[in-house]
């Protein structure tokens, strides 16, 4: 290892920059712009940790700024694209990452330390010692100051107040759900999942500052105030729509390849509008900013985020004309398992289409004349070289493909095979 500048109690100053390439290039190092100067290391790393793993940081909390260190280029394309289309917040600040002109962040002693053993809570004192627990498993049975299961949020606090409420368990997703580094149905925040016997944090080297995520690293849905929660809004309001065309099902397709959609109500005496219930406000964010001003049947729609929290359902007697209906346990969300790849194929609508879950009997003639049967123009159509399961297919216009996509997904292919729609970053 190569010497550098002297460290100081947290690590800090003896990190130094390796290789060089243009800020527009993709990088695994990030740059985060507008940190809040009392933030905590571990707040920032919660940014990344959702999409893979972190492996180094670097704060510059006089300039407000810090670079964080993924373990793959891919993981940080990833963060990017995402927090371009849903700006991340921090202590209710907004923050903005781009790609760092740094090829990686160097650390002097990092092959010698473990993820947090040995460094300072504060400047030359309250030194860590960590080190594997004997215990197979850790059982907590309260949520408090003391003890906290990120993945049960439902447990009491062990001091004579109520569980959370109930819709707030909702608002979060299932109890255990929260427990990889992709939270599933709970959409991206907690941010952090804990499992096994101790820290999990992706096992990070180099100086990570505090032991635990705050709740306040919490990201998307929520405001944490000591740990008094406010629900963000989830609910889209869809203007413009084509009255004649739209259906409930329709838009919960579409909506549902940004997130996964509980609830749709199309307007009874309005039926151009709609309101949509996703799973959480950052899944929201991202379903607006990928399709406000895109045409479907026609119309350009526009989406925005709806003062109301929830979409109510119609009172038992009460005239719907099937108008309002709940798929908040449709077995078609793309993002209820965690770890799911589906996190790291988000793309804006496009003219070409991701298809997968091909039969292997299943020819090009047989997708292309399916597509052109419903409508729609094949301009090119391509098998991946190493997995026929996957295809693409471009089609005339990227409103043709938003309806293909509305129009196809799902449908049986046979032999036990639904066909899987998404909008793709590559052409043909």
């Amino acid at each position: 290892m190569s010497s550098s500048t002297p460290s100081t109690a947290n690590g800090t100053d003896s990190k130094t920059y390796k290789g060089e390439r243009s800020p527009c290039d993709p990088s695994r190092v990030l740059h985060v712009r507008k940190v809040p100067i009392e933030v905590s290391e571990a707040e920032v790393i919660s940014l990344g940790v959702p999409f893979g793993k972190v492996t180094n940081l670097l704060m510059l909390k006089g300039k407000n700024q810090a670079f964080i260190e993924m373990a793959s280029e891919e993981a940080a394309i990833t963060m990017v694209n995402y927090y371009t289309a849903a700006t991340p917040h921090v202590r209710n600040q907004p923050v903005y990452i781009q790609y760092s002109n740094h090829r990686e962040l160097k650390t002097d002693n990092l092959p010698n330390q473990g993820a947090l053993d040995g460094q300072n809570i504060y400047n030359g004192c309250c030194t860590l010692r960590v080190e594997f627990s004997k215990l197979t498993s850790l059982n907590v049975k309260y949520n408090n100051d003391k003890s906290r299961d990120f993945t049960r949020l439902d447990l009491p606090s062990g001091d004579g107040q109520p569980t959370l409420d109930p819709s707030m368990q909702t608002a979060f997703g299932a109890p255990g759900i929260i427990s990889s580094p992709y939270p599933g149905a709970a959409g991206f925040a907690p941010a952090i999942g804990f499992h096994q016997a101790g820290l999990s944090m992706q096992t990070m080297p180099g100086a990570l500052g505090p032991l635990t995520i705050p709740s306040s690293a919490m990201t998307g849905r929520m405001t944490i105030h000591g740990m008094a929660p406010t629900i963000i809004h989830s609910v889209l309001l869809v203007s413009n729509l084509n009255p004649d065309s739209i259906s409930p099902h329709g838009l919960f397709i579409l909506f549902g390849v940004y997130g996964d959609v509980h609830r749709v109500k199309i307007l009874f005496n309005k039926k151009e509008n709609a309101l949509i219930q996703m799973a959480d406000a950052t899944q929201a964010q991202l379903a607006m900013s990928h399709l406000n001003g895109q045409r479907l049947h026609g119309k350009v729609i526009r989406v925005t985020i709806s003062k109301h929290q929830t979409v109510q359902l119609p009172r038992e007697g009460q005239e719907d004309q099937g108008l309002t209906k709940d798929f908040s346990g449709s077995p078609l969300h793309r993002f209820k398992k965690p770890g799911s790849k589906n996190f790291q194929n988000i793309f804006p609508p496009s003219a070409t289409l991701h298809l997968s879950n091909i039969p292997p009997s299943t020819t090009d003639d047989f997708l292309k004349d399916l597509f052109a049967g419903s409508g729609y123009t094949v301009k090119a159509f391509k098998f991946f070289q190493k997995d026929r399961k996957m295809a693409l297919i471009q089609l005339g216009s990227v409103e043709e493909a938003i309806q293909a996509l509305i129009d196809l997904h799902n449908h049986d292919l046979g032999e036990n095979h639904h066909l899987r729609v998404s909008f793709s970053k590559s052409t043909i």
